[in-house]
């Protein structure tokens, strides 16, 4: 059984794996939390479908042991295709990316039509994980929009297990960069009233384990529990506590400015996390966030984490360059719908292709490429792709920030700065989609072709489709910067090129 450090600890739950389900379904699965419990529901044998937006092989590759079936929320006959079957379905779907003036009616009718094609296909059982709050208060536009949620499932005849929880700490998780991204870039904190709010927030491994704790209990099934770790504090206290964990020193003063949109779009300037995100997470600390009832503590007893503990945790798998799935997975939303490069009309507009010839092997070269971008920086000009970055982010962005889940290897989907991978080659090609606000559509390729006897070419390629005079000024303006970028980036990747 899996025991690493941030999944769930199995051997402490008191119950047991039930193989009478039938299919389980996990809506979301390339999203964060869906990522982490697929393949924990199959190490623990339960026959696993995985509900995508588009069809990939990199899903297959990634869980070749569980159906993988591709529907869009939004398109209720697709999802009536894909809940064939199902017993249990996790519904780990939100739309919090595209903004906050968007999601939440993007939430609803997706839940909508799920919990139609649940009734009609008679799923059991629906387990939801939302946000926690009090009901009772005014909520922000995102805790709003989970109980909003949280109750178009229990309108339905599908009993629905609800799970509430707070802030999810864990390596890659949103809220987790943040703070770690802030306290080691701030040394003085400039502390406003909202940060004396209480919150309970609560490790990824915990989560995890609860998830598949209900799923074996079926008394849990209709009912709505809240979930957090074992202390409660502020968001003043976590980011000293991570200062601790982080061993720095920082000062933290009172400060006459509140202002959440201001601090957001201050916090995506200075963290990977895009002002989408940061907006959507911040417009909540106004509230506390703490559970208001404990139930779920005696169905399923165990030690919970604290947030220090949590923050650990969370710390030595990103040391280990061992992070599985990153909030950037699923952003930019509509990332999976992206037109491809096999995919456009006829030959790209524009191509600028720059080539070396080495006898370097294959496998060095292209374990040099894929090296390349989040903290290996581009390994030459680094500064002119951070300032072609920050001007995205203060465009609002996805920026060079975002940086890649692991620092030594690359599947397609993963991010890369502001690229993301579309197809990989193993020694051959790496294909990178710009995913940077610019006028058109725009790749980067990286390709390893055996020419002779020993010798194999190098060679990059950019690739630009546009239509419009702007789009086509946009690649004038940049050209000139391609020689003196490319030419030396493939000289840099051959270089480094160990044999």
């Amino acid at each position: 059984m899996v025991t690493t450090s941030e999944v769930g600890v199995f051997e402490e739950l008191p119950t047991r794996f039930r193989p009478e389900l039938g299919t389980v379904l996990v809506a979301g699965a390339t999203g964060y939390i869906g990522g982490r419990l697929v393949p924990e529901l199959i190490e623990r044998g339960y026959t696993v479908r995985v509900m995508v937006r588009a069809e990939s092989p990199e899903h297959t590759e990634r869980w070749p042991a569980a159906e993988v079936v591709a529907a869009d929320a939004l398109v209720e006959d697709e999802v009536f295709q894909v809940l064939e079957g199902v017993d249990t379905a996790y519904y780990l779907i939100h739309s919090m990316l595209v903004g906050p003036r968007r999601f939440e009616d993007a939430d609803t009718q997706a839940a909508r039509n799920f919990r139609i094609a649940a009734e009609k296909r008679g799923v059991k059982r629906i387990i939801y994980l939302g946000g926690l709050g009090d009901t009772q208060a005014m909520l922000s536009t995102h805790l709003s929009s989970r109980s909003q949620v949280a109750e178009e499932f229990k309108k339905g005849a599908v009993p629905t297990t609800v799970l509430r929880a707070a802030i999810i700490i864990g390596s890659g998780s949103a809220s987790y960069e943040m703070i770690n991204h802030l306290v080691r870039r701030i040394p003085l904190f400039l502390v406003p009233s909202w940060a004396k709010t209480r919150c309970q927030p609560i490790g990824l491994r915990d989560v995890l384990t609860m998830l598949i704790g209900v799923l074996e209990l079926p008394e849990t099934a209709g009912r709505t529990f809240d979930i957090g770790g074992s202390d409660i504090l502020t968001y003043e206290t976590m980011l000293k506590t991570h200062a601790d964990v982080l061993g720095k020193k920082r000062m933290y003063i009172p400060s006459p400015v509140s202002n959440i949109a201001f601090y957001s779009y201050i916090t995506s300037l200075l963290t990977p996390i895009p002002a989408a995100i940061t907006w959507c997470l911040m417009e909540s600390v106004t509230h506390d966030v703490v559970c208001e009832e404990n139930d779920i503590e005696q169905l399923i007893p165990f030690r919970r984490l604290s947030c220090k503990e949590a923050l650990v945790l969370a710390l030595s798998r990103e040391e280990q360059d061992s992070v599985s799935t990153r909030w950037s997975d699923s952003y930019p939303p509509d990332y999976e719908l992206a037109i491809k490069l096999s995919e456009i009309n006829g030959p790209p507009t524009y191509t600028s292709s720059y080539s070396l010839v080495t006898s370097k092997k294959a496998k060095a070269l292209f374990k040099s490429i894929t090296h390349i971008g989040g903290k290996n920086g581009w390994f030459h000009s680094t500064f002119l792709w951070r300032i072609r970055g920050a001007i995205d982010r203060l465009l609002r962005g996805v920026g060079t920030t975002r940086g890649r889940r692991s620092a030594t290897g690359l599947r397609v989907n993963d991010v890369v700065d502001f690229w993301r991978v579309e197809e990989i080659q193993q020694n051959r090609q790496l294909l990178l989609r710009a995913e940077m606000k610019v006028p058109g559509y725009a790749w980067l390729e990286f390709r390893v072709d055996s020419i002779s006897g020993d010798k194999n070419r190098l060679s990059v390629n950019a690739y630009y489709k546009t239509k419009g005079l702007w789009g086509r000024t946009y690649w004038y303006i940049f050209l000139p910067f391609h020689h003196f970028i490319f030419d030396d980036l493939i000289k840099q990747i051959e270089r480094r090129s160990a044999e």
